[in-house]
């Protein structure tokens, strides 16, 4: 009882008493306008500091994309078993319906069905069960490294920024290069958590360059080339969503810098963006589908 208590009262909105300012790190009042040493307004969070805090721990958030990812793919399947597929690498594929209503990203929904929020949800879908495992242990192997190297929410911040980029890289792909075979083509129809995975891989490759380690910057190195000469010799791989999420990535974590300390603000712009991505799956599944020529 006693070991379960404090667990509970971290997820309890704080009410009275100080916190830490989430800019500058001086106490402050939960409840204070402003804070009195940088500036920064509404410095408590209006209370939520340790919820949020709490949801971005270290050792949270792979669980966490893991277990959310494997249940939206079981949710893909259940919802139309009739569809699935049980052929080679595409083995318990769900349907090509379900990935558009979860919320597949590419060429086709954004430009035709005009589902422009895609971007930000197809990082949680998956294609089949050789792709859902192959993302899922890249997540569990590189998740606490680039968790240790940036802190827990420089690391949400890094996962969903280079999932959306990757996306939106190879969508914009899409367009520019219509008509074009692959692998110059972008995705039509794409979807999976491996944008993201090279966005924590483009995270390695910059803390090594920042923090002058050659080990760490040549292990990315080869992860990248390793992952990209994968992604060229299997056809119907989306490496344009590969490198777009290495880029952004990269970039995010430049940004952020991860030679200095996190801050509380990036606590909060960890759960906005998880909030968004989440959300834009469960806007794929409000907003209906128009009539496809396969139906």
């Amino acid at each position: 009882m006693a070991a379960g208590g404090p667990q509970v009262n971290m997820f309890r909105r704080q009410k009275t008493g100080s916190v830490l300012c989430p800019s500058c790190g001086q106490l402050v009042g939960v409840n204070d306008e402003e804070c009195l040493n940088c500036g920064r307004k509404r410095p408590g969070l209006w209370g939520f500091t340790g919820p949020l805090r709490a949801l971005a721990r270290g050792d949270a958030f792979v669980p966490f994309v893991m277990w959310l990812c494997g249940a939206v793919y079981l949710a893909m399947l259940a919802s139309d078993w009739s569809g699935v597929s049980f052929e080679g690498l595409g083995i318990l594929s769900p349907s090509g319906r379900n990935w558009l209503r979860f919320g597949a990203s590419g060429g086709f929904p954004v430009f035709v069905l005009e589902r422009w929020w895609t971007p930000l949800s197809a990082g949680w879908l998956h294609g089949g069960l050789v792709h859902i495992g192959f993302n899922l242990l890249s997540i569990y192997n590189l998740g606490p490294v680039v968790s240790h190297l940036y802190g827990p929410s420089r690391t949400v911040i890094i996962y969903v920024l280079g999932s959306v980029t990757g996306f939106l890289v190879s969508t914009l792909a899409a367009f520019v290069f219509a008509g074009y075979p692959w692998p110059l083509a972008g995705g039509g129809l794409t979807l999976g958590a491996s944008a993201a995975v090279f966005g924590l891989i483009g995270a390695v490759l910059h803390y090594g360059r920042r923090g002058g380690s050659s080990l760490i910057r040549d292990q990315a190195v080869q992860w990248i080339i390793s992952g990209l000469l994968f992604g060229f010799m299997l056809r119907g791989i989306d490496n344009w969503a590969h490198i777009g999420g290495l880029g952004g990535g990269y970039l995010a974590s430049k940004w952020l810098d991860p030679l200095k300390p996190e801050r509380g603000d990036h606590v909060v712009l960890a759960v906005v963006l998880l909030a968004l991505s989440l959300g834009a799956v469960v806007l794929s599944l409000v907003v209906p589908l128009p009539p496809l020529r396969y139906e």
